[in-house]
């Protein structure tokens, strides 16, 4: 959303506008704080731990429909790809969740690493571009 008005630190100036982050920006954040905290509670065998972070993980917030709108046109053709990493994030921190209940460390760090894995190629593909055009970063 573009207002003109008072900004924050995660605003960005443009102009007499201010750019304001997208909901889908504090949701990244707060996976990756996630994201480091299961690094921590795996290094540790807390399977408790493990066990909460990962169904955050898995069921993780999702942006406002008109924001998700926004997304989806902008990415157009690739808007399946998107979503397709979304699943397989989903699908990974389910198990990680499962493999923690079970207190299989080896399963754990597999699924965990497959959850890295899809949260790296999605911003590869992604980001850049996701900052250009929303950020004009």
């Amino acid at each position: 959303m573009v207002y003109s008005g008072e900004s924050t630190r995660e605003d960005i100036q443009l102009g007499s506008y201010v750019i304001k982050p997208m909901a889908l920006k504090g949701i990244m954040q707060l996976l990756a704080t996630d994201m480091s905290k299961m690094t921590d509670a795996i290094s540790r065998e807390e399977w408790e731990k493990v066990i909460g972070i990962a169904d955050r993980v898995a069921d993780h917030e999702q942006p406002p429909l008109a924001e998700k709108m926004r997304i989806l046109t902008f990415l157009g053709a690739e808007a399946n790809k998107f979503k397709t990493y979304d699943k397989k994030v989903h699908d990974a921190a389910v198990e990680v969740k499962q493999a923690a209940q079970q207190g299989d460390g080896y399963r754990v760090i597999e699924s965990f690493s497959t959850v890295q894995k899809n949260c790296l190629a999605c911003h590869q593909e992604f980001r850049d571009r996701f900052q250009a055009h929303f950020y004009k970063q």
